[in-house]
């Protein structure tokens, strides 16, 4: 099974007879319910499968392919994409890197036969800081008693098993939490009680459940890993979803440029298109660039899974805060293009409101934007003095988008500190082999003398600035170092990919990650405004090509 064939299962989203086209979807959030002809659709295109590795039986074996199945879900529904699968895997990709072979086995059978693991880390009163948890586990003869609560965890209800994160050591410190697999029929029914369910304004389809525990016996085989791992294992499995998560949310942002295109082609406003006034065009052509950004980024982030996975535990952060800022900044401009239409529940744009609502979350789900600077704060003076001044640079393959992979292995997933930083290591020689005149030449050398002042700033953090205490400045850079990163990933991709990838769009996306930046612009204003017609010619003649405005650009029903 493969994306195309996803696709088209999925049919034309503005059919209104289609199950699963927009106005069935915007019906099943009105009620606040999953679309039910949508599960059953994905049950028969077997999409659990994707979330299970192949030695198990399933289909996981590369990192961007399956990020293009979720992507190609997501565009048409993201509370489908959560509700019926992602959630499954944030749960299991703990059991595929820590689990027994038994503990997967039984994973990977509860998935392929259609059925859900609920990832049960979440407490209200801590967030995304899971050192604190406060759901305990404690040991007992034959296995453990789990007491506390756990709250706003997908399809916690609908789950036939949930991963759980709990407190098993009173003690200070990163080993005082372990995780679970546990299979709701083995809790005792009177240790165990449902929380109502948390209504939200996005995702609204999505079940989010909790559950008290007063008391319930665990087995002693539900232990994942050993005891006090608990927050090692997170560390490890979630580089991958958190990888994964930012090549996915290009999935929305390309539905809702879609509808901010064709709005703008068809609505009339003074004497003429909606998409002739100037700053019309301008912004349809930076939330353009934008996607083509995030799309890049994200591709070589999922490249470094397979290829340098020591590098992770800086890379998947780094694009989970940066692509989530970028795609919530182009909803918002887009909903300048829309106006009053991408507030309204009904009609022809409708879905633009709910996809706007769903992306909401991005910048705190799984993980919080500010929680991601904080893993990275502690990187940045080793990086400043050890890689950057190297610059050792990553194999020019890590860019050849599509190219070979060897397969996915988690067990290379390791927290702590990366030995180096191949991509904008790989700045010097791309920045030596672009012509200076060209604009990607000054691009690269604006880059490059960017990093240059980022490491002398890095190198000079003092040693609270690299704990969640920082000051605003050193919260900054980590901010810089992210859009650094993902600048010289589009250039490393544009390098790399030849006549695969327009030559003429990539200064207009350059021009906006290095407007993120500061400083004086590297292009002239005619410079800039050629670059903007490009992507928005681009993104009209796909709009009516019925093509993806990612990088694939293939073509897509409806």
């Amino acid at each position: 099974m493969s994306a195309e064939e996803l696709d088209a299962l999925l049919g034309d989203p503005h059919d209104d007879a289609n199950p699963v086209g927009h106005a069935a979807l915007l019906a099943a959030d009105e009620r606040r319910e999953m679309p039910a002809d949508g599960e059953r659709l994905l049950d028969a295109y077997g999409m659990n499968a994707e979330f299970v590795p192949a030695g198990y039986g399933g289909r996981l074996t590369r990192a961007d392919r399956l990020a293009d199945v979720q992507r190609t879900l997501w565009r048409r529904d993201p509370s489908l994409g959560l509700g019926h699968g992602f959630s499954s895997l944030l749960a299991s990709v703990n059991v595929w890197t820590a689990g027994t072979p038994e503990q997967r086995k039984q994973a990977a059978a509860i998935l392929l036969s259609g059925g859900r693991i609920a990832a049960a880390f979440h407490e209200l009163d801590h967030g995304n800081d899971f050192a604190h948890a406060d759901c305990s586990a404690a040991r007992t003869d034959d296995g453990w008693l789990l007491t506390g609560r756990k709250e706003i965890v997908t399809n916690l209800r609908r789950a036939d098993a949930m991963v759980l994160f709990a407190r098993t050591s009173r003690a200070a410190g990163s080993r005082s939490h372990s995780q679970f697999l546990v299979t709701r029929d083995e809790l005792p029914a009177d240790r165990i009680h449902d929380l109502p369910r948390f209504p939200s304004s996005g995702m609204r389809g999505v079940q989010l459940g909790g559950l008290r525990f007063t008391d319930c016996p665990v087995p002693a085989d539900a232990l994942l890993g050993r005891p006090g791992e608990g927050m090692e294992i997170a560390l490890r499995s979630y580089q991958l979803t958190r990888s994964v998560f930012p090549a996915v949310i290009v999935g929305p942002l390309d539905s809702a440029l879609r509808l901010a295109v064709g709005y703008a082609l068809d609505r009339r406003l003074y004497g003429g298109a909606a998409a002739d006034l100037p700053y019309v065009r301008a912004v349809l052509a930076r939330a353009q660039a934008d996607l083509l950004a995030v799309d890049a980024f994200s591709a070589v982030v999922l490249r470094a899974l397979h290829l340098a996975p020591e590098s992770m535990g800086v890379y998947a952060p780094a694009a989970k805060y940066l692509t989530s800022r970028i795609v919530l900044d182009a909803f918002e401009d887009l909903r300048s293009v829309l106006g009053a239409q991408s507030y309204l529940r009904e009609g022809r744009y409708a879905m633009f409101q709910k996809l706007a609502r769903d992306i909401a979350p991005a910048t705190f789900a799984h993980v919080s934007r500010a929680a991601c600077q904080v893993t990275l704060l502690p990187q940045l003076p080793r990086l400043a003095r050890r890689s950057w001044p190297a610059g050792q640079a990553a194999d020019p393959s890590l860019f050849d988008l599509g190219g070979p992979l060897p397969p996915l292995d988690l067990g290379h997933l390791v927290p702590g500190v990366p030995p180096g930083d191949g991509v904008l290591g790989a700045l010097a020689g791309i920045a030596g082999d672009t012509p200076a005149g060209t604009p990607a030449g000054r691009f690269a050398n604006r880059l490059r003398d960017e990093l240059g002042r980022l490491g002398e700033r890095c190198a000079a953090l003092s040693p609270k600035d690299t704990t969640i205490g920082a000051s605003p400045a050193a919260f900054a850079l980590a901010d810089r170092y992210t859009v650094l990163l993902a600048a010289v990933a589009v250039l490393g991709v544009w390098h790399t990919g030849g006549d695969r990838h327009p030559a003429a769009l990539l200064p207009g996306v350059l021009d906006r990650l290095c407007q993120r930046l500061g400083g004086p612009p590297v292009l002239t204003e005619a410079e800039r405004e050629e670059a903007e017609q490009h992507l928005f010619d681009t993104a009209v003649r796909r709009y009516r090509e019925s093509r993806l405005f990612d990088l694939s650009a293939r073509h897509v029903p409806g």
